[in-house]
């Protein structure tokens, strides 16, 4: 079985188990998280999230608004992870490694990884997944929140510019059906990441109220489930949303589903400084 190792670990997330635990705990009791630990009724399905995937002292507490919604409800037998690529190293890809984290290994869906990958809209490719955090730092939520549950698999797609996602949409969409299978699926996505850092200064005064007026922007076309304003709203105003074409794949495949908003926040309201700001929102589709 080929692996993946850890490249966020002791980066973005602890390295330690037993530390890693402690963090994923705090992410959820934090000021910023929903305020309590996952209740395991297992009722309802989640379809889809988006979740950010930065450090874990930064999002981690947006993300498990998320999880803890994913943690209540009937856990999924696969999660596709859909990351953008933000290394450069090659361009779209499925990979089949499973993947290590300090939890432990989790294993990939390589039937549904075949089905998509004969479609060929998407190739298997394991170069883009080498570096990328975006998927990885998904992973340890999904242990913590599924450690009573042995069957889930995750399938990793780094999407770039060069997928076809309508196309790709459409195959996991069929894909979905014909393996008969409860799929969750994931876009990894940062908002707006604003200042020098990022290269993107659009305004300069009132930075904290105009940060959150361009993520409302997007936000507000993933609530109507639109991918196509989505990414016309990203090109009309630059917003440098590291995620947009998972989110759009997503949006693509959610056009029946229920969206339901549950935090945002930016970097920058946590540390009181908007010079370089992230910004993180957590979204679910029931």
């Amino acid at each position: 079985m080929r692996i993946r190792e850890p490249v966020a670990a002791g980066l973005f997330y602890e390295s330690n188990p037993k530390l890693l635990q402690q963090q994923i705990e705090q992410a959820f009791k934090d000021d910023f998280g929903p305020g309590a630990l996952p209740i395991k009724n297992r009722t309802g399905f989640v379809y889809g999230a988006i979740v950010p995937h930065a450090g874990y002292s930064y999002s981690g507490p947006a993300a498990a608004w998320a999880y803890k919604e994913l943690g209540e409800a009937k856990p999924a037998e696969t999660y596709v992870i859909l990351g953008p690529n933000h290394t450069g190293m090659g361009g779209s890809g499925i990979t089949t490694a499973a993947f290590s984290t300090p939890f432990g290994v989790v294993r990939t869906d390589k039937k549904l990884a075949d089905y998509l990958i004969r479609k060929g809209t998407i190739k298997e490719d394991d170069l883009p997944h080498m570096k990328e955090h975006s998927i990885e730092v998904q992973l340890p939520f999904l242990q913590f929140i599924n450690r009573d549950v042995e069957s889930w698999k995750i399938l990793p797609v780094v999407l770039s510019d060069d997928v076809d996602y309508k196309q790709f949409a459409t195959d996991l969409k069929e894909g979905i059906i014909d393996l008969n299978r409860d799929v969750t699926v994931i876009a990894s996505s940062d908002f707006t990441h604003y200042g020098n850092a990022y290269r993107y200064i659009p305004f300069s005064l009132d930075v904290r109220d105009n940060i959150k007026k361009l993520d409302e922007g997007a936000i507000e076309w993933i609530k109507k489930r639109d991918d196509e304003g989505f990414l016309k709203y990203i090109e009309n105003t630059g917003a440098t949303i590291c995620g947009a074409i998972p989110i759009a794949t997503l949006l693509r495949m959610m056009v029946n589903r229920k969206p339901d908003f549950l935090q945002y926040y930016t970097s920058g309201d946590l540390i009181n400084n908007y010079r370089n700001s992230v910004s993180y929102a957590s979204i679910v589709f029931k």
